[in-house]
């Protein structure tokens, strides 16, 4: 599905990716789940997802998408759900409109009704985009990214702003989705999302992989009973505990 090789992204001076190599196979029985990408501020996640939309323009290496390269292309988009952090709508438009003005934009239907149903969002059809919440913005926003069948789904921060109903329907639609076997790429900061939701995590720091594996082999390396706890000692580059005697870490 995802082959990324060699993946360096340089601004100026920076070097925000250094060798990235990713791959994330479609198999016969779906895809292989639910991927967090994970990593401080500054570690390349948002700069990779955006590499493999093709928004940025790696300095060297090679991604495709269901064998299709990315660079110079643009129709392998049509297997992308994308739901971005920040999400930057025209303000004067309704939520109706905007929904109607993606699927003219795409050219083909999408299936938006089951998914405003889902979140709540009949009452909010006429309103001005300008005019909702935080909240009611990011369940628009998950309409946006549901609403085509599409295999790949990258989720840049899914759970901001969301009340606690909202969560229960997100993590609902989330293992519906997985069911398919669909491909989903989350970047969080909330460790216990990733926890209930993910199947494996990609570490990035300093533009570099240093982990990837189920959280629960993460949590056994470093001897924690909590996930957060054990990307800590990841970011203060602990060694993993070696032999017998190792304290659990304090939850």
């Amino acid at each position: 599905m995802i082959q990324i090789q060699n993946l360096h992204k340089s601004f100026g001076p920076l070097q925000v990716l250094k060798g990235v190599n990713l791959d994330f196979p479609a198999t016969a029985s779906g895809a292989s789940g639910i991927t967090a990408i994970l990593g401080p501020n500054g570690s390349g996640k948002t700069t990779l997802i955006k590499c493999i939309l093709g928004m940025v323009i790696p300095s060297e290496g090679e991604i495709f998408v269901k064998d299709q390269r990315v660079k110079g292309n643009w129709s392998y988009r049509h297997n992308i759900g994308y739901l971005p952090q920040i999400a930057r709508f025209p303000e004067n438009l309704s939520v109706q409109e905007l929904l109607d003005f993606i699927q003219d934009l795409r050219g083909t239907g999408g299936q938006p009704e089951p998914l405003i149903q889902r979140f709540g969002l009949e009452p909010f059809l006429t309103k001005r985009l300008g005019h909702l919440s935080g909240g009611t913005r990011q369940k628009v926003n998950l309409v946006l990214a549901f609403m085509y069948d599409c295999p790949l789904l990258i989720l840049d921060e899914p759970t901001a702003g969301l009340d606690p109903v909202a969560l229960i329907q997100l993590k609902a639609l989330l293992k519906e989705e997985k069911a398919k076997g669909k491909h989903i790429l989350i970047t969080t900061h909330i460790m216990d999302f990733v926890e209930d939701m993910a199947d494996e995590i990609v570490f990035l720091l300093e533009g570099n992989i240093h982990f990837r594996g189920r959280p629960d082999f993460l949590k056994k390396q470093y001897q924690s009973r909590k996930l957060e706890n054990a990307i800590a000692c990841l970011l203060q580059k602990m060694p993993a505990p070696s032999g017998g005697g190792v304290a659990i870490l304090e939850d």
